[in-house]
């Protein structure tokens, strides 16, 4: 009886090599081609002062002045953003709280920022295979930024938000670690265009000026969304 069990399993055995066989080039060229067009986002902290870097995908980290997290992200990515958190404080389990860019009190975020902090955002690998990509202030200011491409491949144009916004802030909006966008203060549709149409405001208007490649209110788009081929890498530096 073994050997008749046997003999029926080394009858079926090259099918199931083959299938096996099979099932092993797709997944080596699945995996290839996800490696080839994920993107890498190097993010750098160059604050004098140490900033917890969140990002939806990718989680959290701690990073004190001049170092780096290399984050890989995966084609197709959407809705994504990478932010700095400022005043942190965490236990050994990553529970805590940040000054500025809390979410919901993790080390690892799985979760937007609170306002106020500056945001790089993007999605991976859309219309035309392009990534989009834009520095947006309308959740407010915390730390500069440059969000700029890094892989030599002829996209060039990157992101700069380098001004003192915090030194600058107007009264109204003014938070501790930050200054807050109109729209987190007041909450009306002429400042969070929550429906029908909205334009710039006066106090849109103080970031616009100030960083004028950076979204200041939520329908800025024509000047501050960025595109470049899928899979280029990217750095997102802080204080640059």
């Amino acid at each position: 009886m073994a050997y008749k069990n046997h003999a029926r399993l080394t009858l079926q055995s090259p099918k199931t090599t083959m299938a096996t066989s099979l099932f092993s080039i797709l997944l080596i060229v699945s995996l290839l081609f996800h490696s080839t067009n994920a993107a890498v986002f190097t993010i750098r902290n160059n604050c004098r002062y140490t900033v917890w870097a969140g990002a939806v995908p990718g989680g959290g980290r701690r990073l004190n002045f001049g170092e780096t997290w290399p984050l890989t992200v995966a084609a197709g990515t959407r809705g994504a953003r990478i932010w700095p958190r400022t005043g942190c404080n965490f236990d050994g389990s990553g529970r805590g709280r940040c000054q500025t860019g809390d979410c919901n009190g993790l080390l690892q975020c799985q979760n937007y920022g609170a306002p106020p902090n500056t945001l790089a955002e993007y999605a991976l690998n859309q219309f035309n295979n392009l990534d989009f990509f834009d520095i947006s202030l309308v959740d407010g200011f915390n730390v500069p930024m440059v969000f700029r491409p890094n892989s030599n491949n002829g996209c060039t144009r990157g992101i700069s938000c380098t001004a003192d916004i915090n030194g600058q802030c107007p009264a109204q909006l003014k938070a501790p670690g930050g200054c807050n966008n109109p729209c987190t203060v007041y909450k009306t549709d002429q400042y969070c265009c929550n429906s029908g149409s909205c334009g710039p405001t006066d106090l849109s208007r103080f970031f616009k000026t100030r960083c004028p490649d950076a979204y200041s209110y939520p329908k800025d788009d024509q000047t501050s969304t960025f595109t470049c081929p899928g899979g280029t890498n990217y750095d997102v530096i802080f204080c640059p």
